[in-house]
């Protein structure tokens, strides 16, 4: 039975982890700073928080379920504190990338992320298709980096994001660089930018047009939903030549031409800066 403190038990994510970690056979020691945030898990999950210094005290995995603004402050007093061995999980990219992580050669640092439920799955419960973030019903995707460590820590860390994580679909065992790369680059920079201009379209089409919001959305997202499938491969099909023309003349209004400089190490870098 493998001894775990979690750090921010008390939070949206470490409420998460904690009803999780519940169903395993974790020993967890819950750790948070706020009253609100111990109200919160003893309400929901009956589970009592101890100080930082009894939850690290023989524990053998520490999960820092803290915002990436404070990852490099709480990180400063949990590492030296820590036998060696340790494993220190880190629930994204950007405060490792970043370099906010101290060094400390005799740990390990895994870092691990969720790819969340995709548009596209095979959820049969009502649930499951409810479960848009993950971690209740719906099986999702997760991509693990072990930073530093012994390659043998590679199989707890990722018994651990299945766990954290469940149900659980697939794991990918990418480096921290790449996870960098896919979050904020793909999934936030990219994916979220357009899809916040998609609902600016449909804002606007409403207002010019004079249709509903909710004829505007069901046309919309339907059309997603096609051209998704045919774009990602989900199914065999080809757009008419309308559609396509539609496309050609398009994206030069809607992207510059150089739009693909967002994936250029130092935007990465830039853009995680901004949020760490």
């Amino acid at each position: 039975m493998t001894n775990i403190a979690l750090f921010g038990a008390g939070g949206k994510m470490g409420l998460r982890l904690s009803a999780n970690l519940a169903k395993t056979g974790f020993q967890v020691r819950h750790v948070e700073p706020s009253e609100n945030g111990r109200s919160r898990l003893k309400d929901a999950l009956g589970f009592d928080c101890i100080d930082q210094d009894q939850a690290l005290d023989g524990a053998e995995v520490v999960i820092l379920a803290v915002p990436d603004t404070v990852i490099g402050k709480v990180a400063s007093t949990v590492v030296p504190a820590v036998a060696p061995g340790t494993m220190i999980v880190i629930l994204d990219a950007a405060a490792p990338f970043a370099g906010h992580l101290p060094e400390r050669d005799d740990i390990t640092y895994f870092v691990t992320h969720p790819c969340h439920p995709p548009i596209f799955n095979d959820e049969t419960t009502e649930e499951g298709r409810r479960d848009h973030f993950g971690g209740i019903a719906a099986k999702q995707g997760v991509v693990n980096a072990l930073m530093q460590g012994p390659r043998e820590h590679y199989e707890l860390g990722e018994r651990i994001a299945r766990a954290i994580y469940a149900p659980v679909a697939r794991t990918y065992e990418v480096t921290v660089k790449q996870m960098a790369m896919l979050e904020p680059g793909l999934s936030e920079t990219v994916c979220a930018s357009l899809l916040s201009v998609m609902r600016e379209a449909m804002d606007e089409c409403v207002r010019r047009s004079g249709v509903s919001k909710e004829c505007a959305r069901d046309f919309l997202l339907g059309h997603m939903n096609i051209l998704g499938a045919v774009i990602f491969e989900e199914r065999e099909g080809a757009f008419s030549d309308a559609c396509n023309k539609a496309i050609e003349f398009g994206k030069p209004v809607l992207m510059r031409d150089d739009w693909k400089r967002v994936f250029e190490w130092d935007e990465i870098a830039d853009s995680i800066r901004r949020i760490t």
